[in-house]
């Protein structure tokens, strides 16, 4: 059974920094890519970033580019979100999930995804 634990959110002042990680078990596929989401109260859910499993390939969106850092620790398979400079306005909560991709595929968080966590509450004060 695939699983999906997200950790590592809390609360920041607008302008620190934050680290999520993404502890994944189950997966048993050939090729695939674990991305990170926000989602807020009211607000569509929107892709953060993405990085594949075969050769750690990644893709960010543009609101966050430069300013988050998505990376994989291989052995423990936790795919980790480095967060600075943080705003107000991504407040939300956050959630990786599983996309599955045929050989020698990038990744893009406008894909589906196929299994999901549970979430991280994250809350960047003014």
């Amino acid at each position: 059974e695939v699983q999906l634990v997200e950790s590592g959110g809390g609360l920041v002042q607008a302008g620190g920094s934050l680290i999520l990680s993404c502890a994944a078990s189950g997966l048993t596929f050939d090729n695939y890519a674990i991305g990170w989401f926000l989602q807020a109260p009211g607000k569509r859910r929107e892709g953060v970033s993405c990085i594949t499993n075969s050769d750690g390939s990644t893709d960010y969106a543009d609101s966050v580019m430069g300013r988050f850092t998505i990376f994989r620790h291989n052995v423990k398979n936790t795919v980790y979100l480095q967060m600075s400079s943080l705003k107000p306005e991504e407040t939300a909560v956050y959630r990786c999930a599983v996309l599955l991709l045929s050989h020698g595929s990038t990744c893009h968080t406008t894909h589906e995804y196929s299994y999901w966590g549970q979430g991280t509450q994250v809350t960047v004060s003014s």
